[in-house]
């Protein structure tokens, strides 16, 4: 996943920026191929950044955080921490994960 060619859509500062500008929008994992995040996005462990802002996330990353999501709800207790995704349990009980990207 960190060979998976990543690639910058904006310099870092530029994408960060939209946060301040309220230019944001919170994304589904099942959605964010072609999307570009507005922060790091880093899995626990091993603690190195996949995405930095204003890169793209790519077809082999998203598989990655939907892998981590079926890990997550097949084996409870030993969850990966993904910093940059933020989680929410439906009214059905099925947890969604979320990054914040470049709003379209």
């Amino acid at each position: 996943m960190y060979s998976s060619g990543l690639t910058p859509a904006l310099k870092p500062a530029d994408a960060y920026a939209h946060i301040a500008h309220r230019k944001t929008e919170c994304v589904e994992i099942d959605q964010l191929e072609g999307r570009f995040t507005v922060g790091l996005v880093t899995p626990y462990p091993p603690g190195i950044p996949q995405l930095i802002p204003g890169e793209v996330f790519n077809k082999k990353i998203v598989d990655y955080l939907k892998f981590s999501r079926e890990f997550n709800a097949q084996c409870p207790g030993f969850e990966t921490d993904i910093h940059g995704l933020v989680e929410e349990v439906g009214e059905d009980g099925v947890k969604r994960y979320f990054a914040d990207c470049v709003r379209a």
